[in-house]
């Protein structure tokens, strides 16, 4: 990615990724993220005669983010960018690379607050409910009733059956305890402790905490374990919770596939895991959850990512008045 830089900020780059991995304990995704925006910020600044991370300044940043608006980013990634070079600027000047910090005072646009969509609540029953019904209800001939991670061939009856067991247990956690689809394909058969009914998440940074689920989760538990979970599991899966159909553990696209799979077949709006996450989170608060408490399971480290569905539930609140009040 970076191959064509000078060496001392190929190197700067290099160690700094480093960073972010072992000392901030940031994701794979956000490391690759940051590399890129520093790699394409290095590449600006090589036009501009900068070869050496000394070298750097706010107004070569700014003139690199000015350069990225004219070319069309939206403000989410200009927030980005310019909380990358921020990020990197105070990591460089406190190994010496820069003598001042450079970026400190660097302003971002602030993103555009999009509402999440969310599902209403009998939406999200008819959601979680599409395995059983599926299997309920198989068409004579038409292969397996499954949706997204599915067996390829016809007659694989137990297979099929630990499939749909999967998917609805997928579906009633994602939905049950509003964590994230990366969660919950992490969730080892240890971390269910069903005397107390919670789960324990890994989540973002490596944080852990346990959230409870409900008695629909329950069931959808013990099925899977005792009726599914033996016919897909394979060595190699080690104590993974949900499997894929070929024994592995259940990556998360593949997780993405099988939501939009059903929420397709049930006739419902496009719907993905995290689209289950802010229906969970926004169907909490409208039943009266403290946001504390809400941020708490939705593993929030900012109360200010949590508000934001006490502004979705306003929104219907508005939309319900303007519907049936005869003033509104």
């Amino acid at each position: 990615m970076h191959d064509a830089l000078p060496t001392p900020l190929r190197s700067a780059v290099d160690e700094f990724a480093g960073h972010l991995t072992s000392v901030r304990n940031r994701s794979a995704h956000t490391v690759r993220a940051y590399v890129a925006d520093l790699v394409s910020l290095f590449d600006h600044a090589g036009r501009m005669g900068c070869t050496e991370v000394s070298e750097l300044s706010l107004d070569t940043v700014r003139s690199w983010l000015a350069r990225q608006r004219t070319t069309g980013a939206a403000r989410t990634s200009l927030a980005r960018r310019a909380a990358a070079a921020r990020t990197f600027s105070a990591w460089a000047h406190r190994k010496g690379l820069l003598s001042t910090d450079v970026a400190a005072t660097l302003a971002s646009p602030r993103p555009r607050r999009t509402l999440p969509t969310v599902l209403r609540p009998d939406q999200a029953a008819i959601l979680v409910e599409e395995p059983a019904l599926r299997q309920a209800t198989p068409t004579c001939g038409a292969g397996p009733q499954t949706v997204g991670d599915s067996p390829t061939t016809a007659g694989s009856g137990h297979t099929d059956e630990a499939v749909r067991l999967r998917d609805r247990l997928l579906l009633e956690l994602l939905y049950g305890t509003g964590v994230r689809v990366s969660e919950v394909c992490g969730i080892d058969t240890g971390d269910i402790d069903e005397d107390r009914r919670v789960v324990r998440v890994h989540g973002k940074g490596g944080r852990e905490r346990a959230v409870p689920y409900g008695l629909p989760a329950q069931r959808a538990i013990d099925d899977w374990l005792r009726h599914g979970r033996p016919v897909l599991v394979v060595p190699d899966a080690r104590d993974a919770l949900l499997l894929g159909a070929r024994g592995g553990r259940l990556h998360p696209t593949t997780a993405r596939r099988i939501v939009g799979g059903y929420a397709e077949a049930a006739g419902l709006p496009h719907t993905s895991p995290h689209a289950l996450r802010h229906s969970a989170a926004t169907h909490l608060l409208e039943g009266g959850a403290d946001l504390r408490a809400v941020q708490e399971l939705l593993g929030h480290s900012s109360l200010a990512s949590t508000q934001i569905y006490t502004h979705v539930s306003v929104e219907r609140l508005r939309a319900a008045y303007r519907q049936a009040h005869p003033r509104a």
